[in-house]
């Protein structure tokens, strides 16, 4: 079955670094679109960036574009978001999702 485990949440000040993981298998990885979601406090689920398969294009939710990076491993099975000049409202629960399916999530803090 489809497993998808993010990692590399955690706390940061405004404007630092993090860099997520996702870890999947159970599915030709190579083959699917991959996207990051996130959840804030209080707040519904939001779409923050996609990646298709193959040539790996990219697009972002405006309020992040410019300062994340999504990218993926095809050899490892991996999907990563590098986050730049974080600011207090990237606060949320991230996930990994392949369409309807997403992980278990990592918590992202911005504070300061």
């Amino acid at each position: 079955q489809v497993q998808l485990v993010e990692s590399g949440g955690g706390l940061v000040q405004p404007g630092g670094s993090l860099r997520l993981s996702c870890a999947t298998s159970g599915f030709i990885f190579n083959n699917y679109g991959m996207s990051w979601l996130r959840q804030a406090p209080r707040k519904g689920l939001e779409w923050v960036s996609s990646i298709t398969p193959g040539s790996g294009v990219t697009s972002y939710a405006d309020s992040v574009k410019g300062r994340f990076t999504i990218s993926r491993d095809n050899a490892k099975n991996t999907l990563y978001l590098q986050m730049n000049s974080l600011k207090p409202e990237d606060t949320a629960v991230y996930y990994c999702a392949k369409g309807t399916s997403r992980g278990q999530g990592t918590q992202v803090t911005v504070s300061s």
